[in-house]
């Protein structure tokens, strides 16, 4: 029986500790005064980040994005860069998306012309 649990144990530890860091529970900067809480998890080989909650003037809302991926196929590309897109709520629009992570700050930004104009945001982990 012992053996067993610590086989348990030992699978339940490597299996977190094969997480990539990217993955987890952030919360997005404000943006046109509402921000988010997002779920950044595996989706192929990349990464990618659902709206779970949403809030507004200082309290929880239910907005029609909650359930709407926001970070899109990210794919690693080492030292905590990550490159795919992001979708901006609030103009409803998707851009080049680049991802620098330092644990548990993000600087994610959005691009368009190939890089020649981007806005970025930092996010924090959550947990």
């Amino acid at each position: 029986m012992k053996c067993i649990l610590l086989a348990g144990a030992l699978a339940l530890a490597a299996g977190a500790a094969g997480a990539d860091p990217i993955e987890g529970l952030w919360q997005t900067q404000a943006d046109d005064g509402a921000y988010a809480l997002v779920q950044i998890a595996p989706c192929g080989p990349a990464y990618c980040g659902k709206i779970t909650r949403t809030f507004k003037d200082g309290g929880e809302y239910k907005s029609p994005n909650i359930g709407r991926q926001i970070v899109i196929d990210m794919a690693p590309k080492g030292s905590g860069a990550y490159e795919g897109k992001v979708w901006r709520p609030s103009n409803d629009k998707t851009y080049i998306g680049k991802i620098a992570l330092a644990g548990d700050a993000m600087k994610l930004s959005g691009c368009v012309l190939g890089g020649l104009f981007c806005a970025k945001q930092d996010w924090s982990r959550v947990k």
